[in-house]
């Protein structure tokens, strides 16, 4: 399937229309239909950004066309995209995971509500109480 070619211009996602390509020699820049193929000396260029563009100080444009539209898709590309849903649909389903199996979001599984407590650990003379790795110590004046 024919890959749909964005604009050059930075940050912008739609689709080109036009290409510009240009003679440094003659100080020209030559606005045309999209070219079949990409060509890295040459910029690709959406509706919006051929309709505003404007060229440097001294040089000259040549618009090969006035009216710059998307390509429509081509019979291939129509094919191409009923064998992408044809062969989707033919792959295995997963069987559904059972709701206290499902991952939560943020990666971390409770235990069930049901779970029994840990044992509490076993205080060693002179502590009080003891949590995780912090102790409360007997003290001279207890």
């Amino acid at each position: 399937m024919r890959r749909v070619r964005h604009c050059r211009r930075p940050g912008c996602e739609l689709p080109a229309v036009a290409t510009l390509t240009s003679v440094y020699a003659d100080s020209t820049i030559v606005l045309g239909p999209l070219a079949t193929e990409a060509q890295p000396e040459a910029y690709d260029l959406c509706e919006k950004h051929v309709n505003s563009f404007t060229a440097p100080r001294g040089w000259q444009i040549i618009r090969l066309a006035t009216d710059f539209a998307p390509a429509p898709p081509s019979e291939d590309d129509l094919l191409a995209l009923a064998d992408a849903v044809r062969e989707a649909s033919r792959a295995p389903r997963p069987a559904p995971m059972p709701a206290e199996h499902r991952p939560r979001p943020g990666g971390v599984m409770p235990g069930p509500v049901t779970a029994p407590l840990p044992p509490p650990p076993e205080i060693a003379e002179g502590e009080v109480l003891r949590r995780g790795h912090l102790r409360v110590l007997k003290g001279d004046k207890e």
